[in-house]
């Protein structure tokens, strides 16, 4: 996924620009880092205390010219009206996050108002439309059936959370004016495996084989996870 927001930034901003980018749930910061190596300004939210103290343990070992670079805010991302003005950021990344929001249409107005014109939204989701498929993959037939007509599953760790689907997404871009621009799959052949699984021989070709289904239809829209790119206009 950091290749597919790579070419939607290089295609959207002049080579060379120090992007004010805002990390909305960046966990334990590890896109934060990477944009702040590249030479970007990144605002990092996060709203669990466990990961920022990661995320500052982590951003503690990086140069001092990387350190000065990133800004880290504890908030759960939907009182971004109280911390920065409207049309702060060029970059708004939110992945990962709504799934764990019931209504998330003001979080993603909010968000949508702290980008300047032109200003990319970026969102990573559970894919709505393909909950059935690691069922289905599995064996398990009964959680297939009954992933069909919900959009609501248990995650890896047992919560309770929410998936979204893409027409339904498409439609809030536009109505909060960062219509959608592009979007890809995510985990089209891998959402299966175990979280400790070993890493393949051939890890480069499963990356390859991954880029390639997560741009072509149909199999993007099967992935486990949506990214969206979202413009503000």
């Amino acid at each position: 996924m950091a290749r597919q927001l790579d070419e939607q930034i290089v295609g959207r901003f002049p080579v060379g620009q120090r992007l004010r980018v805002l990390d909305v749930g960046m966990g334990q910061g590890t896109q934060a880092l990477r944009l702040a190596r590249a030479g970007h300004q990144v605002t990092g939210v996060e709203q669990d205390p466990r990961m920022i103290s990661a995320a500052r343990e982590a951003l503690a070992a990086e140069p001092e010219g990387i350190r000065e670079r990133v800004r880290l805010v504890q908030s759960d991302g939907r009182d971004t009206g109280v911390h920065f003005l409207p049309g702060s950021f060029d970059v708004v990344l939110c992945h990962g996050v709504l799934m764990y929001i019931d209504e998330p249409d003001a979080l993603l107005a909010g968000l949508a108002r702290m980008l300047a014109p032109g200003g990319l939204l970026s969102l990573l989701v559970r894919n709505g439309d393909a909950l059935a498929m690691r069922h289905g993959l599995s064996g398990d037939w009964a959680g297939a059936l009954a992933a069909f007509d919900t959009t609501a599953y248990t995650n890896r760790l047992g919560l309770d959370v929410r998936a979204d689907r893409l027409a339904t997404l498409t439609a809030t871009l536009a109505g909060i004016g960062a219509p959608l621009q592009a979007w890809y799959g995510v985990r089209v052949f891998t959402d299966t495996a175990a979280d400790q699984a070993e890493i393949p021989a051939d890890v480069t070709t499963l990356l390859t084989v991954e880029e390639r289904a997560g741009r072509t239809d149909p199999y993007r829209g099967v992935a486990a996870l949506l990214h969206l790119c979202g413009v503000r206009g």
